[in-house]
């Protein structure tokens, strides 16, 4: 969700340029840098935003220059009437100053001042509807940037997948070859039962061993990561909006790889789990990464 895009425009009197950055988010942050007296527009801006992107801290900024010609120019009359105050003052207390001339007085640093035009309220919603439409228009750069990059993105995230795929199929190999590893295990769980209680009904046993079985099990959760894997393909082909629902496929694997490691009666299987977790948390940050 990285990206660059702007866009720039003019009036008569003002030129502007949009710049508008995007970084990875979990949701939706727009952050807007506005020149003074056009917080008018930061609402509609927001909204222009929203209606582009769904995920991503997005930072907006809007820079101003003048373009046309100035309104002329002005006389502060404040600093003058200081100036006069202070020149009256000086020439009674030196008679023979010179008294101060108009060309000095009006020479002075803050005396004269360029009288900047001030737009009419036909002139400044003209000029922010014109400012909005080149946000948008940045936007869809923006959008068109950011699919760029998730293509390649795209790309990445089906090379895990292909990795959970090949782990998940060695895991189901190496699950089928358990079963000894499980009953020489439920043969010492038994004796140990039998040692403990020689009372214990044939039903009560029974149970134990099956319940000992069904913990060792391993079908369920490599049929749901391999369910997980073709669910995360057909989101990634459908692509819109995917990145949600991706944070909680993540989720999924995760807990299915978990799982794995915690019955694994065999290093090697318990080695395959833990690079499946790694996997899959490279997997869930590129994730990040996708509207």
């Amino acid at each position: 969700m990285t990206g660059f895009a702007r866009a720039d425009g003019k009036d008569d009197q003002t030129a502007w340029t949009w710049e508008i950055r995007s970084v990875n988010g979990r949701g939706l942050d727009s952050r807007l840098r506005l020149p003074l007296g056009f917080e008018k527009i930061e609402g509609p801006s927001r909204d222009l935003i929203a209606k582009h992107l769904k995920r991503g801290n997005i930072q907006a900024t809007l820079a101003l220059a003048r373009t046309g010609a100035g309104g002329g120019i002005a006389v502060n009359r404040e600093v003058l009437e200081q100036a006069i105050h202070l020149a009256t003052e000086l020439s009674h207390r030196l008679p023979s100053a010179r008294p101060p001339s108009v060309d000095g007085l009006l020479g002075l640093r803050g005396v004269i001042e360029p009288a900047e035009h001030e737009p009419s309220a036909e002139e400044r919603e003209r000029r922010e509807t014109a400012i909005l439409k080149d946000l948008d228009q940045a936007l869809v750069r923006l959008v068109l940037a950011r699919a760029g990059e998730g293509n390649k993105l795209g790309q990445a995230l089906g090379g895990r997948l292909d990795e959970i795929e090949a782990l998940t199929g060695a895991a189901e190999k190496l699950a089928a070859l358990q079963p000894q590893a499980i009953r020489e295990r439920l043969q010492k769980n038994v004796a140990a039962l039998l040692e403990a209680s020689p009372a214990m009904p044939s039903e009560r046993l029974a149970l134990e061993v099956a319940l000992l079985a069904a913990k060792s099990d391993l079908r369920e959760e490599l049929d749901r990561l391999k369910a997980h894997v073709g669910q995360a393909r057909e989101l990634l082909a459908d692509g819109a909006g995917i990145g949600r629902r991706l944070d909680f496929l993540c989720q999924e694997f995760n807990r299915e790889a978990n799982t794995l490691c915690s019955k694994s009666e065999n290093v090697e299987l318990t080695r395959i789990g833990l690079d499946l977790k790694a996997t899959i948390e490279q997997f869930r940050e590129q994730v990040q990464n996708i509207e």
